[in-house]
């Protein structure tokens, strides 16, 4: 097993990731306060791991009660959010129960967004079960659901005291789920680590066969890095927006094509290759650059082309983004692989150019 810590004084937590973990009710145990959780789960994960997950907690004395949602970032909304709450009311749950997220990046999101809320706070732990929640979503506190308008528009900042990450849930993981989740693999490259991107190029084809090692290096170096940048700036007022490294384009690809129908690492995948392109265009990094990471997108089999919906659209959709203050539109732009920095002043028509380069005909 490895373990990682995120540093936040005294809510620091640690991030556990191995083969087998959801076996091991000891270590959900030692993190809970009182001995009452609520796994919240979704109807595709709920078949596969949820019995086995509580006989587990239940073995070490946990009083289980499970939640479960329907599956899809459609159904990340104030609806769904709902059956959460209705499932902590009905079963009597207090402010010191423990949610529990066993999923993907959406039931972690709703689960802590609920967890933030749910009389005014209360204990969450993550297990999340999809490559793009152990890379990234599980870690970090943002919690959130999504409105018609623009991606996790209305949530909250609320750190887990766990994050459980088994590596062997990954064997049941669909392959578009887990090309998606490359898709942030990919971004701890391009934003702060070339000697990781290095060995990403190198990877790659291990990490698209499933191999374990592969996996667990690249889960535990993305985790390391967000940890690092998490520790540095927990609330998004600086180095932290790093993260959002094609983020403000994929965003609008989601709300504009309507939410499920693009994954959101498919988003991610083709807003990065459209930074990289507007950060060439610019001349801010060097062309052989840019084209080894839009290369390198291609090859963990992700798009690095967006949906023809027209630059206007795209940019009416950008203006909704969490990522605008003072109506200024901030996007993290590349000057190397391994050098990214955020931008307020990019002209309007360098933009609609990068996105008019980088989509569908």
């Amino acid at each position: 097993m490895r373990k990682l810590s995120v540093a936040l004084a005294e809510r620091s937590y640690p991030i556990l990731i191995g083969r087998g973990l959801l076996a091991r009710g000891e270590l959900v145990a030692d993190a809970v306060r009182t001995p009452q959780v609520a796994i919240v789960t979704n109807d595709v994960v709920a078949p596969l791991y949820l019995d086995a997950f509580v006989c587990a907690l239940e073995a070490r004395g946990l009083q289980c009660v499970s939640i479960v949602l329907p599956d899809g970032e459609a159904h990340k909304n104030w609806q769904t959010l709902n059956i959460i709450f209705d499932g902590l009311l009905s079963h009597r749950c207090d402010r010191s129960s423990t949610l529990i997220a066993l999923g993907g990046g959406v039931v972690g999101d709703m689960t802590g967004f609920a967890a933030a809320t749910y009389q005014r706070g209360i204990d969450f732990i993550q297990v999340p079960t999809t490559l793009l929640a152990q890379v990234d979503s599980s870690v970090g506190g943002k919690t959130a659901v999504n409105h018609p308008l623009g991606k996790n528009m209305i949530g909250a900042f609320h750190q887990p005291r766990l994050v459980l990450a088994d590596t062997d849930t990954l064997c049941t993981l669909p392959d578009r789920e887990l090309k998606a989740g490359l898709a942030e693999v990919i971004k701890y490259g391009l934003i702060r680590d070339a000697d990781y991107f290095d060995w990403l190029e190198a990877s790659i084809a291990a990490l698209l066969a499933r191999e374990p090692d592969a996996l667990a290096e690249a889960i535990e170096r993305s985790c390391a890095s967000k940890a690092r940048i998490v520790a540095e700036d927990e609330t998004e007022r600086g180095v932290r927006a790093l993260l959002n490294l094609g983020h403000t384009f994929g965003h609008a690809i989601e709300a504009g094509m309507g939410y499920g129908v693009w994954l959101h690492g498919e988003a991610v995948a083709a807003g990065m290759a459209m930074a990289a392109t507007l950060s060439m265009r610019l001349g801010w990094m060097p062309e052989d650059q840019c084209q080894r990471a839009i290369a390198l997108i291609a090859r963990a089999g992700l798009p690095t082309v967006g949906p023809a919906m027209g630059a206007a659209r795209y940019l009416e959709l950008m203006a909704h983004d969490k990522k605008v203050e003072a109506g200024r539109l901030r996007l993290v732009l590349l000057r190397a692989i391994g050098d990214a920095e955020i931008f307020s002043d990019v002209p309007t028509t360098e933009i609609a150019a990068a996105i008019d380069a980088c989509c569908a005909a």
